[in-house]
């Protein structure tokens, strides 16, 4: 697996996929090696994907200093694999938590961005979060299913502090459109690829400041995607929808019954919308 040396000396590991132009890719989690992003539904048959293992997890080692897992701090990290490639703008992919540190990396380097892909993104960065309201209608949605009793129970659990593998197991059907073996294998993947400092790190104290976070993108001038999942609990649709209407260069996506992991859900529908972004050709609308 390819290596490269960080600011401050810490060797970080990024697998490289695929054909075509590079899409750099940041996992989320936070804390979860990138190999849970496979190749993002066969993405990885038009561009090449550069799946970067943030600091501490995957294959990437264990930084000297915990403080460098904060979230604003890693997008240090990203523009170190940057100029390891030897790009002098690179096209951008952040999922989930990974979105997070992809728009700090536009905060910071917005001249080094070409174009920038936020999947089914974490809003915390932004000042969002799903409300219990918005939990409360998702949930709603699932209460026919036969896991419905045992995922809601993990979930309360959950959110009340009990993080343990077994209540994250228990509640991941909530978070994918499809509850089927593929979907239950990649959740239970998670817990071999979870790096428990590394998520403790990325949100201390000072990872976020959402109006300046807000500005930043408000002044972007780079092609912006913004894909939601239409069933997804943690990047709700409306919400994201607030997150792509900040950026004026920003085009929004939706992706029809998706949860937070729409390339399991729909390849499809991803890699049609993704592939030649940002230079698509004629589309029906969406």
């Amino acid at each position: 697996m390819p290596r490269f040396t960080a600011h401050d000396g810490t060797k970080l590991a990024y697998r490289e996929t695929g054909d075509g132009p590079p899409l750099l890719c940041v996992p989320g989690g936070p804390g979860r090696a990138a190999s849970y992003l496979g190749d993002l539904g066969g993405l990885d048959r038009h561009r090449t994907l550069l799946l970067l293992d943030n600091r501490g997890t995957g294959d990437s080692d264990v930084p000297a200093d915990p403080a460098t897992y904060r979230r604003d701090r890693l997008a240090a990290d990203v523009d170190a694999l940057r100029a390891h490639l030897g790009l002098d703008r690179v096209d951008l992919l952040g999922h989930s938590a990974g979105a997070g540190i992809a728009m700090a990396y536009a905060e910071q380097h917005p001249d080094r961005l070409a174009s920038l892909v936020l999947l089914t993104p974490a809003l915390r960065a932004v000042g969002a979060s799903p409300t219990e309201a918005d939990w409360g209608a998702h949930l709603g949605r699932h209460a026919h299913q036969p896991w419905y009793a045992e995922a809601a129970a993990a979930l309360t659990a959950w959110s009340r502090g009990d993080d343990t593998p077994a209540n994250r197991l228990a509640s991941s059907p909530l978070f994918y459109g499809r509850w089927d073996d593929q979907a239950r294998a990649h959740a239970a993947a998670e817990t071999a690829e979870a790096a428990p400092a590394a998520a403790a790190g990325y949100d201390a104290e000072g990872a976020f400041s959402p109006g300046h976070t807000r500005r930043a993108l408000a002044s972007l001038d780079v092609p912006v995607l913004v894909h939601a999942g239409g069933a997804d609990p943690v990047s709700p649709p409306h919400l994201v929808r607030q997150l792509a209407d900040l950026i004026p260069s920003a085009r929004y996506v939706e992706q029809p019954d998706a949860g937070h992991f729409p390339w399991l859900d729909d390849p499809d529908f991803l890699v049609d919308h993704l592939h030649d972004f940002p230079n698509p050709g004629p589309r029906a609308a969406d």
